[in-house]
């Protein structure tokens, strides 16, 4: 499968992310020289092809966070959960698993 120049360098920057640790999609569309939108466009239709569990929202949420935990368990990635009337929501502790966009 060809992907563009954009959706493959953004999937080699969540390549380089270690294990127990994520990045943001802001960051990891810096060191892709891209924009945080449209590295979240590749992650969406291509994530799958990388370890798609890496990548989070600024914030430490994650829109697929029910999910990315079975991941996250594995690498001890911490998190927290927050019961909401809509549901769970899942945030990851960006001050101890966070990278910066210099650190990618």
């Amino acid at each position: 499968m060809a992907l563009d120049d954009v959706t493959d360098a953004v999937l080699a920057v969540v390549d380089k992310i270690p294990a127990g640790r994520v990045a943001s999609y802001g960051a990891v569309g810096a060191a892709a020289g891209t924009t945080a939108r449209r590295a979240g466009r590749a992650m969406r239709t291509h994530g799958h092809l990388t370890a798609w569990w890496r990548v989070v929202r600024a914030d430490g949420t994650s829109p697929v966070g029910e999910r990315a935990r079975v991941h996250w368990d594995e690498e001890g990635i911490p998190y927290t959960v927050t019961r909401t009337r809509e549901g769970a929501r899942y945030r990851v502790d960006m001050r101890w698993a966070g990278l910066r966009p210099g650190e990618i």
